[in-house]
């Protein structure tokens, strides 16, 4: 689905991705994880045009994206999810979720009817302005937002971040439905056992490079991993 080769990447003069390999198959999750400022949010940026390829190559389904622009990646079907969900502020919940409908195709498997019987909690609030919502009630918007635009893959950045925990187990059982719909997604996360519950397959990044790729069931057995590429 989502294939990066030999990526090199940055902001501006500084280099921040050395060389990444990353392979996210159809239907899968697959975790990008490691410690603090490694390349992480660097690598999602990358993907989705927000950032200049500066070696390498980006495919989605067989066909280069590298340094497209990135509403152009977002009409070929990536859907990002910003560690600061960046939700429109002034617009109401239902205008959020209805922009970003207009991503989408002509019969999209996401309606603004799905994403509130996906995500109850905004029901009630379809007519309130993004800033009145809850950190948790954003983090909603933001992903309903979207799956509005009816995406091939889903990329989330930090999806628990500041969130309580009652939340973060309500994103969790969102995200594993839509794991069991087939959905495609790429997740940077730091809440460890978030992703490892989550993941079918697991990348540590260190100094811009992948280190380690393995399934949850492995990373969990290997002290070495966690002590070298994700302990304080």
């Amino acid at each position: 689905m989502l294939e990066l080769r030999a990526v090199e990447s940055g902001y501006g003069e500084t280099r921040v991705l050395h060389g990444v390999d990353l392979s996210v198959r159809p239907g899968s999750v697959h975790a990008l994880l490691g410690r603090n400022g490694v390349g992480k949010s660097t690598t999602l940026k990358t993907v989705i045009g927000h950032l200049p390829v500066a070696a390498g190559a980006i495919t989605l389904a067989g066909d280069g994206i590298a340094n497209l622009p990135s509403h152009t990646i977002a009409r070929r079907g990536i859907a990002y999810v910003p560690e600061t969900r960046d939700v429109f502020a002034s617009l109401s919940v239902r205008e959020n979720l209805v922009l970003a409908g207009r991503l989408a195709g002509a019969a999209p498997a996401w309606t603004l009817e799905r994403v509130v019987e996906f995500f109850p909690n905004l029901a009630a609030r379809l007519g309130n302005a993004g800033h009145a919502l809850s950190g948790g009630e954003q983090q909603m918007l933001a992903i309903g937002r979207a799956l509005m635009a009816d995406p091939a893959i889903l990329v989330l950045d930090e999806p628990t971040e500041g969130l309580a925990p009652i939340i973060i187990q309500q994103i969790f059982e969102r995200l594993l439905q839509l794991k069991a719909e087939g959905m495609t997604i790429l997740l940077v996360e730091q809440n460890l056992n978030f992703a490892l519950g989550l993941a079918d397959e697991i990348s540590l990044m260190s100094r811009g490079r992948i280190v380690w790729r393995g399934e949850p069931s492995a990373l969990r057995a290997d002290d070495d991993a966690h002590a070298t590429w994700l302990g304080v």
